[in-house]
């Protein structure tokens, strides 16, 4: 069974036209969710780049014909992580030379602001909110000529969970990826050869796979595929097998049902939730828009939601609670607008939708605005309505949740109502400094656990 990611990610290098496969490609990855996407072509003159916001069609028209004679590229879906849903932060991301170095990554490099940082006092220019630039500059900072042992250096100083693919101007019969607890497989043809984040990319191409480990960098050109470990340089065998499944059965990655995968996502979900957001026993929220001194100050706090949502507002009420010590009221959105509710500058209103169009918790957090209240959502949709409704937001980063009932979107906004809580704990000084440091990485190590 395959792992789950957010984004989809398609390689190709071979005989065909590469845009059109790029863009089949990405079609047959839609499943996933997703709220830009981009290509990479290899022309003759250098790297073309198209990038577009939405859906796949506004890709297709910024791209225009498939007259591109390129028979390398790399094309991205991407769910918003970090950055907003813009052409600047859609993938692929260039590096300075636009015309020279470009990455498509899933998954969340968590020690991206150190390593920006760094980056810019050596003169980087970053023109994305993205934590996927950095390793782009990463890579360009140790090429020397060598595009896989540039990949594989910069892989060295990356933490977190992720999947990255490379292209470079100079290699026109080369792509170079690397994985790290998120997937990555290599389809295998006659005269081709792909690097995606699942077989269904390519599956009515090809059958024949290798599925790279956690610290292979992975090399592919039109005859195959060299597989070195990240660590040491070494060159090492990864076994060719022939899938069975049918493109439904891709999709669902090897699982019987939608249900049934999104249950077992729920490890990446949470992983990707937490993030960046826990750094060796340091939090870092920013998403809550509020300073030390207002987190300090508050008296109470209002969670409201529907359905699921508020199941994981009632549990996270218990953390905050216990935690924080700031009482908490919870309550269905669709009753609290009737209450006539009491609310001041020192309440702090969470509104919590998978969706982020859920109507009635829409309206109350407009309401709770209106009234003077800090809101703050937690959604795990970038650019839905209760985004433009609230003061601040909170991403679950969960991906697409294809079945009806909620599974990995639930644990995902409960591990954010944690951070929450630990958050205030932090700033108010409710908890002693040691019992939250045991807290802070015991939740990092929650993926794990659930696994």
């Amino acid at each position: 069974m395959e792992e789950k990611v957010v984004c989809g990610i398609i390689g190709y290098i071979g005989r065909q036209p590469v845009l059109p496969v790029l863009l089949d490609g990405l079609r047959r990855l839609e499943y996933r969710g997703y709220d830009s996407a981009g290509v990479a072509l290899l022309e003759d003159d250098g790297l073309r780049y198209v990038r577009a916001v939405g859906n796949l069609q506004n890709l297709k028209r910024e791209a225009g014909d498939a007259s591109s004679t390129a028979t390398t590229g790399l094309g991205h879906t991407r769910w918003a992580t970090h950055g907003g849903v813009t052409v600047a932060n859609a993938h692929p991301l260039a590096a300075e030379e636009v015309e020279s170095l470009a990455v498509v990554l899933n998954g969340i490099v968590e020690n991206y602001r150190e390593l920006r940082e760094s980056l810019v006092e050596r003169g980087h220019v970053f023109t994305s909110e993205t934590d996927a630039e950095t390793v782009t500059h990463l890579i360009e900072e140790h090429y020397d000529g060598d595009l896989l042992e540039a990949v594989r250096l910069a892989y060295g100083e990356l933490e977190g969970h992720f999947a990255f693919v490379a292209i470079h101007r100079d290699h026109p019969g080369q792509l170079v990826g690397a994985r790290l607890q998120c997937p990555m497989v290599i389809g295998l043809a006659e005269g081709e050869t792909f690097l995606a984040s699942n077989a269904a990319a390519f599956l009515r191409e090809t059958r024949d796979v290798q599925f790279p480990e956690d610290g292979d960098v992975v090399s592919i050109d039109a005859a195959g595929v060299a597989v070195v470990r990240a660590d040491t340089g070494e060159l090492v065998e990864r076994e060719t097998m022939t899938l069975d499944w049918d493109d439904e059965g891709a999709e669902k990655g090897g699982f019987e049902t939608f249900m049934l995968k999104e249950i077992y996502e729920q490890p990446l979900a949470v992983a990707e939730t937490i993030g960046d957001r826990v750094r060796k026993g340091r939090l870092q929220l920013e998403g809550l828009g509020m300073d030390d001194d207002e987190l300090r100050h508050l008296r109470r706090i209002v969670i409201l939601a529907a359905g699921t949502a508020y199941h994981a507002g009632v549990a996270g009420r218990y953390a905050i609670e216990e935690w924080a010590r700031v009482p908490v009221e919870h309550d269905i959105a669709s009753e609290w607008i009737y209450r006539n509710p009491v609310l001041d500058h020192d309440t702090l209103v969470i509104g919590i939708s998978q969706s982020g169009e859920t109507r009635d918790t829409i309206e109350a957090m407009k309401l709770a605005r209106e009234m003077g209240a800090h809101t703050v959502a937690i959604t795990n949709m970038m650019g839905s309505q209760i985004t433009r409704e609230v003061d601040s937001v909170l991403y679950t980063r969960c991906g697409v949740e294809m079945a009806v009932a909620a599974s990995k979107t639930f644990t995902g906004q409960l591990s954010l109502l944690f951070l929450v809580a630990l958050k205030l704990a932090q700033v108010r000084e409710t908890l002693p400094i040691e019992e939250l440091t045991f807290i802070l990485d015991a939740l990092y190590k929650l993926p794990d656990k659930i696994q």
